[in-house]
């Protein structure tokens, strides 16, 4: 059975659109885990979740407008929502957790009402929506210009942590103590934030809407079980996060499952060893 198995994936492996699968979705795993670490120490979390709505509501529009390169349109709404959302939850009246709930339901509403009031080209919406939400099989229908956009916005994401590591290190474990030393935390908020949203318009094709937060929790979550400094942590949410994107696509190249919920389900599945490996080690500390 196994042999049979790395058979058909060494055939699948042949198609280049197989090939440019695998480079995205590694590329979109390494992007999200760097980032995941950040936003889980600073209780932020969820903002990839409200953004993949907003994604969601622009992608809903684009359909509308008969926008065919829809990814531009999406990407710039979605860095206006972020530094909105940004801006927001700096507010005393609307908290973070506040503003990304409020933000992500009426993104979502409005991009369903819009989908079902107007014509977007397709005679089966509800299927459009689960494919969005869910992800769909368009990962394996990249064109060679839609790989290397990705590549590009990638590499622009892994410079921009690298340059500003130390910065997004400061202010990820103490913002105040930051602002108080002379870094410009609001600054390096914003970079973060905007950063997130490409890596949100970047995922969409990949896991859908709905299971992009899986990319940025899951790997930094696990990474945290095991590892306690930033660095540390970091690297391992990374290779846990490109590792279990890549088994997710062969699984689901081989047995045909949904793409998205292949990804989450190995996310999970390496959570739970890395929980395990957690209670062994602290039984056999003690």
């Amino acid at each position: 059975m196994v042999s049979q198995w790395l058979d058909k994936l060494h055939d699948y492996l042949q198609f280049p659109f197989v090939r440019y699968a695998l480079i995205v979705g590694m590329l979109i795993a390494l992007c999200s885990s760097l980032l995941g670490v950040t936003l889980v120490l600073k209780r932020f979390s969820f903002i990839g979740d409200g953004l993949s709505h907003v994604a969601f509501g622009a992608m809903a529009i684009a359909a509308v407008l008969k926008i065919t390169n829809n990814m531009p349109f999406i990407l710039i709404v979605t860095v206006i929502c972020a530094v909105l959302l940004l801006r927001t939850g700096q507010n005393t009246k609307l908290k973070g957790d506040a503003a990304v709930a409020l933000i992500s339901v009426s993104a979502l509403a409005v991009g369903y009402l819009v989908m079902n009031m107007f014509d977007t080209g397709s005679s089966n919406v509800s299927g459009d929506v689960c494919t969005t939400l869910f992800g769909s099989t368009s990962i394996m229908t990249l064109s060679v210009s839609e790989v290397w956009l990705c590549v590009g916005l990638s590499a622009v994401v892994c410079a921009v942590f690298v340059l500003f590591y130390n910065k997004i290190f400061a202010v990820t474990f103490d913002e105040s103590f930051a602002k108080a030393t002379g870094t410009r935390a609001d600054l390096y908020n914003l970079i973060v934030a905007v950063t997130v949203a490409v890596i949100i318009v970047l995922a969409m094709n990949l896991v859908g809407s709905l299971l992009i937060s899986a990319l940025v929790i899951f790997p930094a979550l696990s990474a945290m079980r095991v590892f306690k400094s930033f660095r540390s942590v970091t690297v391992c949410s990374a290779v846990f996060s490109v590792i279990c994107t890549v088994l997710g696509l062969m699984i689901s190249v081989i047995a045909g499952t949904p793409i998205g919920s292949t990804i989450v389900a190995i996310d999970l599945l390496g959570f739970i060893i890395f929980c395990i490996i957690d209670f062994i080690g602290g039984r056999i500390r003690k």
